[in-house]
């Protein structure tokens, strides 16, 4: 899959879509599930309840025991899946179920650690053969991406890379320079969980990486309502929700959480 077409094709022309598509989205959602927490049969319902509201992305993120980029609340779910026995196996079973079965694509979230400790090649061999399209690594510099690009290549993988608010203009030209996919833009500074204010900070990390790329760009940390995607029309292609909906699980249960998607399935257009 060219998922950079994957995506443009999914928009409203007037907001970047490279054709003329059934819908008309003026923006596109991506969501998260922390694979083993509560459970893989939790996981799955709410992979169903995706396909459901036909999220545009799912990032499939495989537990680590020190998620640096992650609040408290991604923080337990990482531990919780660790102690309920996850590991690379049973991550790679259910990215390769759910790609069999729906049809959003769908990208391997995880640290360093999980790459480097799997092998960079290798890595990239699961990833492929068990139906993911990209990766993303947010505590992976740049510079020690190495090899990790080059089988990214030969696998037809998209490394989709973050650009944050402490870049200075030269980092986020390099960083955009290597993107492929589309690009993740940080709404702030810290880690995920606490609600984002969408002010001009927020805005500005756009404005900047939209001078480097041409990229679909896709803002995360923080967004949670529907409202917060319509403020995004117009600003960026993807928004990205991960810690609001796993709150809505755990307020909730499953009905609270479909309907908190389907809410914001239909904040896109």
């Amino acid at each position: 899959m060219n998922l950079t077409k994957y995506l443009k094709n999914r928009l409203d022309p007037l907001f970047g879509g490279t054709e003329s598509p059934e819908t008309k989205r003026k923006i596109l959602l991506m969501t998260h599930v922390v694979v083993g927490y509560p459970s893989l049969e939790a996981n799955w319902k709410m992979l169903e309840a995706m396909g459901e509201a036909d999220v545009d992305l799912v990032e499939l993120q495989m537990p680590f025991s020190e998620p640096s980029a992650d609040g408290p609340l991604f923080v337990k779910a990482n531990q919780e899946a660790l102690r309920n026995g996850i590991r690379w196996q049973a991550y790679f079973d259910l990215m390769k179920r759910a790609s069999e079965r729906f049809d959003f694509p769908m990208l391997m979230m995880g640290y360093c650690n999980t790459a480097f400790s799997m092998g960079f090649e290798n890595y990239c061999v699961n990833i492929r053969k068990n139906g993911g399209e990209g990766f993303i690594i947010p505590d992976l510099p740049l510079e020690e991406y190495g090899d990790l690009f080059e089988y990214s290549r030969q696998h037809d993988l998209d490394p989709i890379m973050l650009c944050t608010p402490t870049n200075t203009e030269e980092r986020l030209r390099k960083i955009c320079g290597h993107g492929s996919g589309f690009i993740y833009c940080v709404a702030r500074k810290g880690v995920t969980g606490k609600n984002t204010e969408l002010d001009i900070s927020a805005e500005k990390i756009l404005q900047q990486c939209r001078l480097y790329t041409d990229l679909p760009l896709a803002l995360g940390f923080g967004l949670s309502h529907a409202e917060d995607l319509r403020r995004l029309h117009g600003k960026a292609e993807i928004a990205i929700v991960g810690s609001a909906l796993l709150k809505t699980w755990e307020a909730e249960g499953e009905t609270g959480y479909r309907k908190h998607l389907l809410s914001l399935a239909a904040a896109r257009e």
